[in-house]
This record gives structure tokens, C-alpha cells and sequence, in this order.
């Protein structure tokens, strides 16, 4: 399906680079955002924590677009239904010395996939609630998504955040800010406006969704449990403190 809209910026996909063996000096310099790819690929491995977060919307929101937008960093116009669940991954760093890694799962949107996707419900810490900003079906839909997931997790809770997709859309726009900040209030969740093509707040979103789920992990709301897979401690977890303890032990230490 492709979306007409304004002109935006696109960012396309390079090419392989050609076997390491064969790179003379300037060729490798050339070739340096690759090697800082590796390189963070490498680091990935290095993380305090792992938060498994799942998209949920109807089919056609943009899900997967969002997602290749913030793991890869690509776009296209053209994209297939996602089948079942996939699967992306990225980290991030959330404050000096904290990695987080965020195991990220694509749902499908179509009904007959819902006993599939449901199965997932219960290992996540975090959801993005994802409607179309052009198709008002996607946005009523947004409660039933929210209630359903709630009557499979209970009496566990997910941090969640509301996702206003394809806003470089403005003048197909079926759904208004206000409206959409108002669901957002009544279900106690931050709200984000986000564009895939156009790489607007994609970032911004799911840092906002990890650092919730960080703070609470930090209030002692959130914590890992044996045979649940939505957070997990890496191999040098930190010791975590509400942010009042960890200013006051700033004071205090002299080192």
C-alpha cells in the first residue's frame, strides 16, 4: 500500500560492502559507517537490561514501518502484511553506564492471527497502541486493543504508549490531536505523534516508552520474575535506586 503525501526525506538502503580481505586503506575509510555498524552491533552484546515491548494496532497502522524505521533506519513505501509475529531488536542508552536492550515484536493486526499474537501478551513490559491518523477505524479500535491486553495480563501491567502514525499525512488526517490526547489521558499513557517516512519522533517514542519503563523499574514497580521474559538483567545489572536515594548518595560520596 503506499501512502500519497508531502515530499519527505527518505533514507535508502546501501549496498553491501565487499569483503573485508580485499579493502585497501581508503577503501575501508569509505566504508567507516559500516564499521561503526559492527562495532555497535558488538556493543549491543553489552547490556544492563533487556525490556521486551510489542506493537499492537490494526493491520495497515504502520507497525512494521515504525519498527524498520527505528532498528534499521529505512523506509519504504511498499510493505507486506506482517504474518503472525515478527521480530526486531536495538539498544539504547538510557543514562551513563545503562544499556538497555529492547527486544522488539511485531504484531499482526488481522483477527484471524489474534490467537497467535495474544500468546506474546503476557511476556511483554511495554506496548505501543498504534492507530492510523487517516483512518478513524484504527483509532476507535484503540480501547479494545488496551482492554484486551489487560484482561490477558492481569494481574500483571504493561507500560504502554499511544502512537498517532503517519502524521506527514496532515491533510488526510481523519483524527485531531485533541481527540487523540484525550484517549491518552483517560488510559494514564503518554501520546505521540510519529511519521516513519518522514522519521519524525520515531526515536523520541521509544525512548519515551523505555525510560517509563526504566523509572519504574527504579520505583521497585517493575522487577524481573522467574518465567517472565519482559525484563531480563544482563550480565552486569545495575543496582537500581528511586531518583531521590540516587541524588541524595551523589551528595554523600566523596569520591
Amino acid at each position: 500500500m503506499r501512502w500519497a503525501s508531502r515530499d519527505c526525506s527518505t533514507s535508502p538502503q546501501p549496498p553491501h560492502p565487499p569483503p573485508l580481505h580485499t579493502l585497501n586503506v581508503n577503501t575501508a575509510l569509505s566504508l567507516s559507517p559500516w564499521l561503526q555498524l559492527c562495532t555497535r552491533h558488538a556493543m549491543d552484546a553489552l547490556w544492563q537490561y533487556q525490556f521486551r515491548i510489542i506493537l499492537l494496532g490494526d493491520s495497515t497502522v504502520g507497525k512494521s514501518s515504525l519498527l524498520k524505521r527505528f532498528t534499521d533506519g529505512v523506509y519504504s513505501d511498499v510493505a507486506d502484511p506482517t504474518v503472525g509475529v515478527d521480530f526486531y531488536a536495538r539498544s539504547l542508552d538510557i543514562e551513563p553506564g545503562v544499556k538497555i536492550k529492547l527486544q522488539l515484536w511485531d504484531t499482526a493486526g488481522q483477527e484471524r492471527f489474534r490467537s497467535i499474537t495474544t500468546s506474546y501478551y503476557r511476556n511483554s513490559v511495554g506496548g505501543l497502541l498504534v492507530f492510523d491518523l487517516t483512518n478513524r477505524k484504527t483509532f476507535d479500535h484503540v480501547r479494545e486493543w488496551h482492554r484486551e491486553v489487560r484482561e490477558h495480563i492481569l494481574p500483571h501491567h504493561m507500560v504502554y504508549i499511544l502512537i498517532g502514525h503517519k502524521s506527514d499525512l496532515n491533510r488526510d488526517r481523519k483524527v485531531t490531536r485533541d481527540e487523540a490526547e484525550q484517549l491518552a489521558a483517560e488510559l494514564g499513557i503518554r501520546y505521540v505523534e510519529t511519521s516513519a517516512k518522514c522519521n519524525s519522533n520515531v526515536e523520541r517514542a521509544f525512548e519515551l516508552l523505555t525510560r517509563d519503563i526504566y523509572e519504574l523499574m527504579k520505583m521497585g514497580e517493575i522487577s524481573t520474575r522467574d518465567g517472565w521474559d519482559g525484563v531480563k538483567s544482563g550480565l552486569t545489572p545495575k543496582v537500581l535506586y528511586p531518583a531521590e536515594e540516587e541524588a541524595e548518595r551523589e551528595k554523600s560520596c566523596n569520591c
